[in-house]
């Protein structure tokens, strides 16, 4: 037997997502407020979290490197926003 997936509120409120850009939904976790800035992206079954500050990579499951590589381009190009969203979540200025 399965677990029922979450209402999108409330999935929304634990997992906001901050940009989706192809197939890549770039997010983060409500409970990641005490760690330093950082993003997850997922697609598919893979998931990669790079820290912000500055940008690079910490944790890979199944993301080829070349891949990688244009996902952290693509957090470079839009960097103020994430950072923009992350302290409007956890209410930081």
């Amino acid at each position: 037997m399965g677990f029922a997936e979450p209402s999108e509120a409330l999935h929304s409120k634990r997992m906001p997502t901050v940009l989706r850009i192809g197939p890549y939904r770039f997010l983060f976790y409500a409970s990641d407020g005490d760690e330093p800035i950082h993003v997850h992206v997922l697609r598919d079954d893979e998931m990669a979290k790079f820290w912000l500050q500055p940008v690079r990579l910490a944790v890979n499951i199944g993301f080829p490197s070349k891949e990688l590589r244009q996902i952290e381009k693509l957090i470079e190009e839009n960097k103020p926003e994430i950072e923009r969203k992350w302290n409007e979540f956890f209410s930081r200025s």
